[in-house]
């Protein structure tokens, strides 16, 4: 696989400075996602009472509103636990990777995982955030195998060394998991991976030195036959002067149209051919019939 080395010229330092807000800012949404989680389970355990009941329940219009709300919820401690830090590595690279098509794509995932359980799940109360990450590992893996630039590519890479296992979850393993909510997160963060793995552009690509040669040679290559043109092709029309450009003013060609107006061209008729000019002809007697 080509793996085109980045290239960022003289704006390098601009660059590292901002890729280490954008890592940051990354980080953080991702934080404040979790501490989110956290937060309403410890006000669930608080008040003693199970939020359970606005999960997903499939094929129940009362359990479409679990659609917003099931990643937010957890069945236990220990279930929370085990989506946090998948949800911060894999949150905070598709952040950081991916600014403009992260937020999009946790929306779609979240959805449309939400919706492939309310319709093809079974019978029961499904919760929790692992939909989420399993679009995101999803996501993560396919852009590295559709784009293949090196941010991309190193993503895809830290998401399947870590989380690789993915790939087996969507399938129904346990009882008590959701391989629902699984398989239609993984199946809506491929989706997002393929509609929108254009919105973010690539690095700027380093040019090596045969790539260098063969533009510089087209560049004269392209010179030479401007030349070659300058040379045959004749010269412009607006280069060429005029050979007469009529009365300089309006005026001058107003009084040329008076001039112009009237005037009577005099032909000799039949009768004048034998006299001399400036000659009357005698007057002709008058015929009687």
């Amino acid at each position: 696989m080509d793996l085109p080395v980045p290239d960022y010229g003289p704006n390098l330092k601009k660059h590292a400075a901002a890729d280490r807000r954008r890592f940051w800012r990354a980080v953080l949404a991702s934080l404040a996602f979790v501490a989110v989680l956290w937060w309403i389970k410890m006000i669930e355990i608080w008040l003693g009472a199970d939020f359970g009941s606005i999960a997903i329940r499939p094929r129940d219009a009362l359990g479409l509103v679990g659609i917003i709300t099931a990643p937010l919820l957890h069945g236990s401690v220990d279930h929370l636990l085990s989506n946090t830090l998948p949800l911060l590595i894999l949150g905070s690279l598709a952040g950081w990777i991916y600014p403009r098509t992260a937020l999009r794509t946790v929306l779609l995932v979240w959805v449309g995982s939400g919706l492939f359980v309310w319709l093809f799940g079974r019978p029961s109360m499904h919760l929790g955030a692992s939909g989420v990450n399993h679009g995101l590992f999803a996501f993560l893996f396919v852009m590295g195998i559709i784009r293949r630039d090196r941010p991309a590519v190193a993503g895809a890479m830290i998401a399947f060394f870590l989380y690789g296992g993915m790939l087996m979850t969507v399938l129904p393993r346990e009882i008590g998991v959701s391989w629902e909510a699984h398989l239609g997160g993984a199946i809506f963060g491929l989706l997002a991976a393929i509609l929108w793995f254009r919105r973010d552009p690539a690095p700027p690509r380093k040019k090596y030195s045969w790539e260098l040669e063969e533009e510089a040679e087209l560049a004269m290559q392209e010179e030479l036959a401007r030349q070659q043109r300058d040379m045959y092709e004749p010269s412009r029309p607006d280069a060429v002067a005029p050979l007469w450009d009529g009365p300089g003013t309006a005026r001058e060609r107003r009084e040329e149209r008076l001039r112009q107006r009237g005037v009577v061209l005099r032909f000799p008729g039949p009768d004048q051919d034998d006299h001399h000019d400036g000659e009357q002809p005698p007057p002709r007697s008058p015929t009687i019939h």
